[in-house]
């Protein structure tokens, strides 16, 4: 399992600008939050979300913005990568009606867990942010799952005009929800940590990654928790202690980055 497999894309979707699917013959389950390290040949391994859950296929969805994610970007049907996993600890679909919150590519995290609360007859209310509407995907997948969709943009091209966690806080006014659910950028989750008070919430955290086994300590966060076994996925009791959440992650040399 810690060694990667190879496989073969069977299929490439374009999401949306700069934004691709990958799809991929790999039987066994995977969990809503959980997460694949992907190996580039040649280039790179990097952790990615799973996207796409049957019990055959599998996928991943992302932007490229580096040097990994875009060799990724050109790979094609019939081409190989390698993968592990996938690792880590997904999402607890739990309560009568969820709040998804997700930003960017955090779409991506969370569009198996709003589909698979679907399937457990639980009221699903989703938020899908971005900066404008060319950076929108996933749109039409979740209507598909009946779930209630938002869309807010940081420019106003489409839906609400504004932050996806302002729209949250305004649906919150309306309507009770009994747990919150969210992928994105980390500072748009702290201020939906500090809305949801005592409303059960879950984050899922994106942080470096060397091995995605819990040996390099890379991931830490806290008090020595791993995003790569404790996480990706923490709830509200375990992200108030955290003090770097919301505020800085670590790169490569370990040096902080300060959102």
């Amino acid at each position: 399992m810690n060694i990667p497999k190879a496989i073969t894309i069977i299929e490439t979707v374009d999401e949306a600008k700069d934004t691709k699917t990958l799809k991929f013959k790999l039987t066994g389950d995977a969990k809503p939050g959980q997460f694949f390290m992907i190996w580039i040949p040649k280039i790179d391994e990097i952790p990615m979300s799973v996207s796409y859950i049957d019990k055959y296929i599998k996928g991943i969805t992302f932007r490229k913005i580096g040097e990994a994610t875009n060799t990724l970007y050109k790979i094609r049907k019939g081409d190989k990568i390698g993968i592990r996993g996938p690792y880590g600890n997904g999402f607890k679909l739990n309560g009568k009606k969820i709040l998804f919150v997700g930003g960017g590519t955090g779409i991506a995290t969370i569009a198996t867990a709003v589909e698979q609360a679907q399937q457990k007859k639980i009221n699903s209310t989703v938020i899908l942010g971005v900066k404008n509407k060319k950076e929108l995907f996933f749109e039409n997948r979740l209507h598909k799952s009946n779930a209630n969709v938002y869309i807010s943009t940081d420019d106003g091209s489409k839906g609400y005009k504004g932050l996806a966690s302002d729209l949250a806080r305004n649906l919150m006014k309306k309507d009770n929800f009994t747990s919150i659910i969210t992928c994105g950028p980390e500072i748009m989750m702290k201020q939906l940590l500090e809305l949801s008070r005592k409303i059960p919430f879950q984050a899922s955290l994106e942080r470096y990654m060397k091995c995605g086994i819990g040996l390099c300590g890379q991931c830490c966060i806290g008090e020595g928790l791993r995003v790569c076994i404790e996480g990706p996925v923490f709830n509200d009791k375990t992200l108030k202690k955290v003090e770097d959440f919301g505020f800085y992650k670590r790169d490569a040399s370990g040096r902080k980055i300060f959102f």
